[in-house]
């Protein structure tokens, strides 16, 4: 095969992750011409780069009723030298074709209405029919975690009172946490479950996937008043933080899924899940005593416990689950419940330990401007709905909150120093080892203004809301498409990106205009600038019929849509900071899920007058009779300020 492809194409890898803009165009010409995509994709062009031929992935040989690598090659080159001006033909028109399909062109009939909230019932029903009531989760196997649905269902439990929304995502994130697909020794989920029974994960561990998990699992901790939600969203940050995070404070992008085995160190052989996996007889000579209550928790068996192994990698390992509770195995094994639950925390410190002298999976370390802002937003919540630990419902040794505030603030210095040419008022998508390239997409623009945005509020330092404001300013002049409404992937600029797509699907990370249409409605709420308001609108027009029909492929902009049909509520405390009375007031007002409130922490000797010139509506804002006040407002028409942190329950 290397022969062939050094004797008939250039080969071209491209990094998916550095080159989205590159990844859609090809993706898009995929599923054009075969129905569906995936990944490994390869793609042959012509000179010009204009797609002919392409598919996912391709075994060596012909078998299973697929087409072998060699023989596409064989064909390809046959094609090309025999019948190069059809070739060539038809990589024009499939150009046109992808410009028509990408909504770059002329105005799309049927887009041209904000839909009303109908549509939010609509999507509604499709989740509810698509949920697996027995498992959690929707549909069957594979199961991904989706966070951008789970974030829609809520608003529309807050919105609408509907329960059932808010025991779908309890149901469901109770699942992947109790399931395989968490890792429960050294915390953070992998990518995604490939049985439906959330056993069996892809352990590969991506960045994405853990900033929009932990707001999910903050916002059902709000909304279900239960503890466990938080604790797992604290797990997940405290891995974030130790195994993710650069020196400089940026977050790393993903660890792979395969690894060496530990009886194989030395070895070049890697294998899904090894770093992750137990045989029994380990677990036991680790454990001792301990090792009983840990196996009936984890269903640790002598033979693995595996249910599905494809590539037979996990033979006589044991992948671990929630597989009893903790007052089961107490009454089984003549413990305490509280003797077990040390017994599982301190095996859990034995096995890490244990684990720490494997050979790890690969760490993808290059920094990613979107995929930092998703984790940034995740951070500065934390800061709010986790301050105090009170709803971790646990003593801690610090203020948690406090803590994951201080990574969001160190996360977003670096990126403003690292990734934004303020000279140009242009952002850099990619950070690795010093070097900082390629100028930055829409989604990345869009997610980390929802980043600052989060920052803004958890923190009340008015820099960061006057840096959203400017990144604003600067995706729309970049990538607003001025016909139609919504973004561009693109800024156009790049002749070899044949398409300026636009993005619409919610798939593992949100779209650009989902998260962008969230962003300029938080900003309207926040400064009180209708312009903002106005220009959401215009996004939700432009996709005015997907939502409205097919509302499940886009939960992220339904969720902002959610929020425009909503008296937003503005919540403010007053008060010096790092003073109690103020602490209390500000975790009264973080305790309750207010999705759909802007929340502001003004500090009278500090920030209040340079907040005041973006929001001039908290100008006049003050403490009574010396204490901290907090402020409680609709649609910035305020109720009598209060003292009493009850009155924010």
């Amino acid at each position: 095969i290397a022969t062939m492809l050094g004797r008939d194409f250039v080969s071209i890898k491209v990094d998916r992750e550095e080159r989205p803009d590159v990844d859609r165009v090809y993706m898009a010409f995929i599923q054009a011409t075969t129905g569906s995509g995936g990944w490994p994709m390869s793609v042959w062009l012509t000179p010009e780069l204009r797609p002919f031929y392409g598919g996912t992935y391709y075994p060596p040989t012909s078998q299973w009723g697929r087409p072998g690598f060699r023989e596409v090659l064989a064909e390809i080159s046959r094609a090309w030298r025999d019948e190069r001006p059809q070739v060539l033909q038809s990589s024009v028109h499939i150009v046109e074709r992808l410009a028509e399909m990408s909504g770059g062109g002329a105005s799309v009939s049927g887009r041209t209405v904000v839909p009303g909230p109908e549509a939010l019932a609509s999507t509604l029903r499709q989740f509810t029919s698509a949920f697996d009531a027995r498992r959690g989760g929707f549909g069957d196997a594979p199961k991904f975690p989706r966070p951008s649905e789970l974030l829609f269902l809520l608003r529309e439990y807050a919105r609408t009172g509907d329960g059932q929304a808010r025991d779908i995502v309890l149901k469901t994130l109770r699942a992947m946490a109790l399931g395989g697909m968490r890792d429960h020794i050294g915390g953070g989920f992998h990518r995604y479950a490939v049985d439906g029974n959330w056993r069996v994960p892809h352990f590969e561990k991506m960045l994405y996937d853990q900033a929009q998990l932990v707001l999910a699992y903050l916002e059902a901790a709000q909304a279900s008043a239960d503890p466990f939600f938080a604790q797992i969203a604290e797990d997940t940050l405290q891995y974030v933080r130790r195994d993710m995070t650069d020196a400089d404070g940026g977050f790393y992008s993903a660890e792979d899924a395969d690894s060496v085995p530990p009886e194989a160190a030395g070895s070049a052989q890697k294998t899904e899940g090894a770093f992750y996996i137990w045989p029994l007889a380990e677990v036991r000579a680790l454990l001792g005593e301990d090792s009983r209550a840990f196996e009936l928790r984890y269903g640790v068996l002598a033979d693995g416990n595996a249910p599905f192994d494809p590539q037979h990698e996990f033979t006589g390992k044991n992948l671990l689950y929630t597989a009893r509770g903790i007052g089961d195995i107490a009454e089984e094994i003549g413990r305490t419940a509280e003797d077990v639950a040390a017994a599982l925390t301190r095996a859990r410190m034995t096995l890490f330990a244990a684990r720490g002298q494997r050979p790890r999976p690969h760490l993808d370390d290059k920094v990613l401007t979107g995929w930092n802002g998703l984790m940034v937003a995740a951070f500065a919540r934390a800061g709010r709905v986790l301050a105090g630990s009170v709803a971790l419902g646990q003593a801690t040794t610090d203020d948690p909150g406090r803590r994951h505030l201080q990574s969001a603030v160190r996360a977003a210095r670096f990126l403003e120093r690292r990734m934004w040419d303020g000279v140009r008022g242009v952002l850099l998508r990619r950070y690795r080892k010093g070097d900082a390239a390629i100028e930055a997409y829409a989604e990345d623009y869009a997610f980390l203004i929802f980043g600052l945005l989060e920052l803004f509020q958890a923190d009340g330092d008015p820099h960061w809301l006057e840096w959203a404001k400017t990144l604003q300013a600067a995706q729309d002049a970049r990538f607003w498409d001025d016909d139609d409404g919504g973004w561009f992937s693109t800024t156009g600029v790049d002749p070899s990106v044949l398409v300026r797509m636009k993005e619409e699907y919610d798939g593992a990370e949100p779209s650009a205009s989902g998260v962008g249409a969230w962003n300029l409605l938080q900003l309207a709420h926040l400064t009180g600038d209708h312009a903002y308001e106005t220009r959401a609108k215009k996004v939700f027009a432009a996709f005015g019929a997907r939502l409205a029909s097919q509302g499940r492929a886009l939960p992220f902009m339904a969720s902002a849509l959610s929020m425009a049909y909503t008296t937003p509520e503005q919540i403010v405390v007053v008060g010096p900071a790092n003073v109690e009375a103020t602490e209390v007031l500000w975790r009264a007002a973080n305790r309750a899920f207010r999705p759909f409130a802007t929340m502001v922490r003004v500090d009278p000797s500090g920030w209040q007058e340079q907040t005041a010139t973006q929001m001039p509506w908290l100008r006049d804002m003050t403490m009574r009779d010396g204490q901290a006040t907090a402020y409680i407002c609709r649609n910035f028409a305020c109720d009598s300020p209060t003292t009493n942190p009850d009155d924010l329950s």
